[in-house]
């Protein structure tokens, strides 16, 4: 079996769009994020839906040709490790200062270019969304970056993260502690079945700029 296969789809990826879990000293299947831990290990899609089927149809044990404990809980746990490394992320790029807060600030940088992506708190009203979607779609039209955004935590959890108070919206910015940031962003959106709705709305910017260019 490839290194780099699914053991649920079957499919080889990038080591980015897998996740390898190992079996500890007392048989129970541990995901393994870094990729660094000692054993032969098993790759599974980045991604919930594969996790949970790979947990509860005896696929671990399949493909550890031998007995192991799976916990039933074991896609609830990749998600907290996700989301506790992308906090962990995200507090280390505010201190490098590659995060903007506040909606007037998260609005600057993305119509300047310098956001990398943009945070809501699950708690963001609509009204407090609209000017920030604005300036994304008003960014992509002008030729800009395509700026992301995700629900990804709670109110608590980005105040917490980012030392602050209320943060409901943010910014991370263009640099190297952003872009580690971002990366942590896109797994945990990922395993939690990505962002439909944001494809589709760049891919819509796309179609409609292709359309202006067939007239001209």
């Amino acid at each position: 079996m490839n290194d780099r296969t699914c053991i649920v789809t079957r499919k080889t990826a990038e080591p980015d769009e897998l996740i390898r879990f190992v079996v500890g000293p007392d048989r129970a299947v541990v995901p393994d994020l870094k990729r660094n831990l000692p054993g032969r290990g098993c790759w599974v899609s980045a991604d919930r839906l594969n996790v949970d089927k790979a947990a509860g149809k005896n696929i671990f044990a399949r493909a550890f040709k031998k007995d192991v404990v799976v916990s039933p809980q074991l896609g609830e746990l990749v998600d907290k490790l996700l989301a506790k490394t992308a906090l962990g992320a995200l507090g280390l790029a505010r201190k490098a200062g590659a995060v903007a807060l506040g909606a007037t600030k998260v609005e600057s940088a993305v119509r300047s270019g310098r956001a990398l992506l943009v945070l809501h708190a699950q708690e963001a009203s609509e009204d407090g969304l609209r000017k920030i979607t604005q300036a994304r779609r008003a960014t992509a039209y002008a030729g800009g970056p395509e700026v992301y955004a995700y629900k990804l935590f709670s109110e608590a959890d980005l105040s917490l993260a980012l030392g602050g108070t209320n943060v409901i919206h943010a910014a991370v910015l263009a640099d190297d502690a952003g872009r580690a940031a971002q990366k942590r962003m896109v797994a945990l959106d990922r395993y939690r079945g990505g962002s439909p709705d944001e494809r589709a709305m760049f891919a819509a910017i796309a179609d409609e700029d292709d359309a202006a260019e067939d007239v001209e």
